[in-house]
């Protein structure tokens, strides 16, 4: 029993699929955001920094010479095969002309096997997804769609710009076209309505009995973690990327973490609601992650998100100690 699989991993999966162990490269494609650019709002996410999810990436003047850079590193020394990975901002934001030109860019070498784009469900159309569609006789495709949360609330306080309805229709365009779709989600967010719910109920003077009230809160799974599993349930994702919500520099999350607004989840309370997460989630779903990495330079807060080591064998262990696996409480 020690030995078996909790749940489906992304490093098996990618295996089993090509035979052996195939790795990502990163790109930055040089892409804004509908809601940074102000045709739906300005700032992007709260949560999100100044080069989006790609803080790590070392942007070169343009997307072949970054896979070129790549190649040339010892990173391509560690597998044979690699995905060309186009991460930060909304990576279908822009014409389809403009866009085929920047994915032809990245696939410049026979080792890449697979094209994986991260975007907004807001930025996908059928003629994007007949895009997409047409690289998959030659390279594995999928789509990654930032969903974050399912309740609208904190969706709008977030400033992500796009409904459920929205990501529900791209699940349905990408499934059309066989396309595999990665769903995000964030653990944390709604410790902003715990933190509102405190100081609705309790003097801000009293510190003690704050601190009291946000461990007795966070001790059940939060009801954003449980309507965002049961609509993820709803729809026919292939994968699912599980992040804790951090707090990183120069964004309006740090802001408000300042003030006092945003209380970072805690280690433990993170671990058991993944844990819920993967024993309520389907079972036929990949995981690709349960950890987003903020680089420590621009980590503010938790602090124990720095150390990945401490969730993926904390993961282990609580699931192991638990006898918890993926899909064990799932229902249609």
């Amino acid at each position: 029993m020690e030995n078996i699989e909790r749940y489906k991993h992304l490093n098996k999966y990618l295996k089993e699929k090509f035979g052996e162990r195939t790795l990502k490269i990163c790109i930055d494609g040089g892409f804004t955001c509908p809601n940074r650019d102000g045709t739906k709002g300005i700032g992007g996410c709260i949560f999100c920094s100044e080069k989006g999810s790609g803080e790590h990436i070392k942007s070169a003047s343009n997307i072949s010479e970054q896979v070129k850079n790549y190649f040339n590193s010892y990173k391509s020394q560690r597998a044979n095969k690699f995905i060309a990975y186009f991460q930060n901002f909304t990576n279908t934001y822009d014409t389809v002309e403009n866009l085929k030109l920047k994915y032809d860019a990245a696939l410049i070498d026979d080792r890449i096997v697979g094209l994986e784009i991260a975007t907004r469900p807001d930025c996908v159309t059928e003629e994007i997804a007949r895009l997409l569609k047409s690289y998959t006789n030659k390279y594995y495709v999928c789509v990654e769609l930032g969903l974050q949360t399912a309740n609208e609330q904190i969706g709008k306080f977030i400033n992500r710009c796009y409904s459920n309805e929205d990501f529900a229709k791209a699940v349905d365009i990408l499934n059309k076209y066989g396309i595999d779709v990665v769903a995000h989600i964030m653990i944390g967010l709604s410790n902003v309505e715990i933190q509102n719910k405190i100081d609705s109920n309790i003097s801000k003077n009293d510190n003690n009995s704050n601190n009291t009230a946000i461990v007795d809160i966070q001790h059940e799974i939060t009801q954003d973690v449980k309507n965002t599993v049961e609509f993820l349930n709803q729809h026919k994702i292939q994968g699912l990327k599980i992040h804790s919500c951090y707090v990183v520099k120069n964004t309006k999350l740090e802001e408000l973490y300042q003030l006092g607004q945003y209380i970072p989840i805690s280690l433990e309370q993170y671990l058991k609601e993944c844990a819920y997460v993967i024993t309520h989630i389907n079972p036929n779903i990949i995981i690709h992650r349960i950890s987003g990495d903020a680089p420590k330079g621009l980590l503010v807060a938790p602090s124990w998100n720095s150390h990945k080591k401490w969730i993926i064998n904390g993961l282990d262990r609580y699931l192991r100690e638990n006898d918890l696996w993926q899909g064990m409480y799932y229902h249609k």
